[in-house]
């Protein structure tokens, strides 16, 4: 068991390396089976950070994200958070102001994540295999920039399948509806 948890622990810091001396725009932390994001890495990472645009931390064991990795990832444009335990988001995700691409599929979402709303230039959310009822359509709607939302494999009310074109500028990713079965 010791000898896994350091070969993860030597996986990640590779991983970190390499993206520290190759100067590179992106931190591949998938599979690594992280259950926090690593607080050693701010200092790692600390001279590259603003060059940092994408981060995936898919399919790991995640809870929660910090305020803090927002705030030290100020730069991303895309955030790759599948597959993992996630049921929020902290309220400084809207301070990502190049932000366009979320994934939050197979997490554990009971509703939108509201502050997502806020986030101006996202175009694409994936919130794919969550346990979504409701949905903020207003607040949805008045996202200039979103041109993808799917909420496939989450049990959404039946008002949500009425946003169609033009009431939402965007595509709204749906599962077919099960039919009603006969009597």
């Amino acid at each position: 068991m010791q000898k896994r948890m350091g070969e993860a622990v030597a996986w990640v810091a590779r991983k970190v390396n390499d993206t520290v001396e190759n100067k590179t725009d992106s931190l591949d932390l998938a599979n690594c089976k992280l259950m926090t994001f690593p607080v050693g890495i701010y200092k790692a990472m600390r001279s590259v950070t603003e060059g940092i645009h994408r981060i995936s931390l898919a399919n790991n064991e995640l809870k929660s994200i910090t305020s803090r990795f927002v705030t030290t990832f100020s730069q991303l444009t895309e955030l790759n958070l599948a597959g993992n335990y996630l049921h929020r988001l902290p309220e400084e995700i809207t301070s990502l102001l190049h932000l366009r691409a979320i994934d939050l599929s197979r997490n554990r979402f009971r509703r939108f994540p509201e502050p997502l709303a806020t986030v101006p230039a996202l175009e694409t959310i994936d919130l794919e295999e969550n346990e979504i009822t409701e949905v903020p359509t207003e607040k949805l709607a008045s996202m200039a920039l979103l041109r993808s939302l799917n909420l496939r494999a989450n049990p959404v009310g039946p008002e949500v399948r009425l946003l169609v074109r033009p009431l939402v500028p965007f595509d709204l990713l749906l599962s077919p509806e099960k039919p009603i079965p006969k009597a």
